[in-house]
């Protein structure tokens, strides 16, 4: 069996080739505007290495990219949304796009409509669903050209007939339309889950493009083996499941290099730093995936609640830019520049890689070219290094105590050998493409997040992963490899019924892939 894993990020695209051996082959590439063209170029170069020779078949290409978080992030390539609120009287204080960025609104918003539902946090009724209400919204979004559109209910999560009966009415007026509805992505919280459910329709046109790139770039390659995209809880879904919810993918570039710091340690439980050239990402691995965030996450500048990873970034990496004196690093960063600019490579700017290449941590470039950096300077800039991976690790650590840290990513040089709070740091073979490690390891998940009332404790958890379970075999898991990595229940005290909240997710290996794309 061999599997090619692919990480596009916003300036390298990394490819590993992993067999039954590990780590065949790996290649570090420039990301392009043209992202077909880039990824043809990394498949190009990676099947040229000496070690990606094999007489297996390639059964699978995982790709994980940035490219969706980053549209949000920068503003770009986002389509105008209807957004339809179900949920007056209740909720017409906070309309749809409330808390949202400025900048962001006229490029996002379509028209948005409130309508008459929902349900109390009880499950009783607000207010009988306005249907008549719905088809009206329904012809004036199709009369204003807009087919993505984002439905929300108050407490859907809890009852979700009313979005539901949403959809229904809104694909008769709409023959072509594409409707997301909150609660199969979001949690109780109306905006946040609101909020994810716009972004995720504006990113849908964005999606299509970006996939059918994928594998038009696999095709043009001579690849016939099924695509699968990297999601933000470390697995992997067919590419024709991402279409329809791109935000998944949002976070796929960090809990990918998480993934794959886990498998090139053979550690479960850790902390793991990815440096790039210009962040170092921090999250904590627990049974070998990414600790996952129960807080909301803001994307873009909006406020989200749905399955993200916790990380935290820092202005760290090998192009942070350093101050004359070496007391300040970052965060602005040479970035993909540092090529041209940093002083080891003929540049006039000092990066922290290039105190990194005088320090003698690393071998790049042409170290005479920093030979004259003093020590006073070498040793208060690694120091300053030090001191802000300490600060970020123990704002990481969810208890007491030292942890081990695993250092990936092209920048892992800049991690010292002792650090603050850390008792063990484990440096691995190809960190430095960790990130394409772990798509290409990734499994096939199944994941239920939903309040049950009436029933036991026993009972609600069976229940839920009975369904996650036929999630993960119906998404193209194998039953046989299927194993439960989380299980939490939260008893909601404040809904009659012996209500409780539980999640559960469960992985497995890909049983029988798809027909080549």
């Amino acid at each position: 069996m061999s599997r090619i894993g692919i990480d596009v990020g916003g300036t390298n695209t990394d490819a590993v080739l992993i067999g039954s051996g590990g780590v065949r082959a790996a290649v570090k590439t420039g990301t392009t505007p043209d992202i077909a063209g880039g990824i043809q170029t990394a498949l190009a170069r990676l099947l040229e290495q000496p070690g990606a020779t094999t007489d297996d078949a390639i059964d699978a290409v995982m790709i994980g990219t940035t490219h969706f978080v980053n549209a949000v992030v920068q503003r770009r390539e986002l389509c105008p949304v209807g957004a339809l609120r179900i949920g007056l009287p209740a909720s017409a204080s906070l309309p749809p796009f409330s808390d949202w960025p400025d900048d962001l609104v006229p490029l996002v918003r379509g028209q948005v409509h409130m309508v008459e539902g929902g349900h109390e946090y009880d499950g009783r009724r607000i207010v009988a669903l306005d249907r008549d209400a719905i088809r009206r919204a329904a012809r004036d979004m199709a009369s204003a050209g807009l087919r993505h559109i984002a439905v929300s209910a108050v407490f859907s999560p809890l009852v979700a007939d009313d979005e539901l009966e949403a959809e229904r009415i809104l694909a008769e007026e709409i023959p072509d339309v594409s409707v997301t509805l909150s609660h199969r992505l979001g949690r109780i919280g109306l905006l946040e889950r609101e909020n994810v459910a716009l972004l995720n329709a504006t990113l849908q046109p964005l999606a299509r493009r970006t996939i059918d790139a994928f594998i038009a770039a696999l095709r043009a390659s001579g690849i016939a083996a099924p695509l699968f995209l990297t999601r933000n809880d470390g697995t992997v879904a067919h590419a024709a499941g991402v279409y329809a919810v791109p935000v998944y993918c949002f976070a796929s570039g960090p809990t990918n290099s998480m993934r794959g710091a886990a498998f090139l340690s053979g550690m479960a439980d850790a902390m793991v730093v990815d440096v790039g050239g210009t962040t170092s990402d921090f999250g904590t691995l627990r049974a070998g995936f990414p600790r996952e965030a129960n807080a909301a996450v803001e994307i873009g500048g909006v406020r989200t609640l749905f399955r993200m990873p916790e990380l935290l970034s820092i202005g760290l990496g090998g192009g942070s830019i350093v101050s004359d004196d070496g007391t300040a690093i970052g965060p602005q960063s040479l970035g993909f520049r540092l090529l041209q600019e940093g002083r080891i490579f003929g540049g006039t700017t000092l990066s922290a890689t290039d105190v990194a290449v005088a320090a003698g941590r690393v071998s790049l470039g042409d170290a005479t070219r920093v030979a004259d950096l003093s020590p006073g300077l070498l040793h208060r800039a690694q120091a300053r290094m030090a001191a802000m991976l300490a600060e970020a690790i123990d704002r990481t650590k969810s208890e007491a105590g030292d942890v081990t840290l695993v250092a990936v990513g092209g920048g892992a040089f800049l991690v010292p050998d002792r650090i603050e709070g850390v008792h063990q740091i484990v440096r691995v073979p190809h960190h430095a493409v960790a990130n394409a490690v772990g798509a290409a390891i990734a499994q096939i998940s199944g994941e239920v997040d939903r309040i049950f009332t009436g029933v036991t404790r026993d009972t609600a958890i069976d229940t839920a992963l009975t369904m996650a379970r036929d999630q993960a075999v119906a998404d193209g898991a194998a039953p046989a490899t299927l194993e439960t990595v989380e299980i939490e229940d939260i008893p909601l005290t404040y809904i009659p019924g012996d209500a409780r909240r539980v999640r559960v997710r469960v992985v497995g290996d890909i049983s029988h892939p798809p027909a080549a794309t």
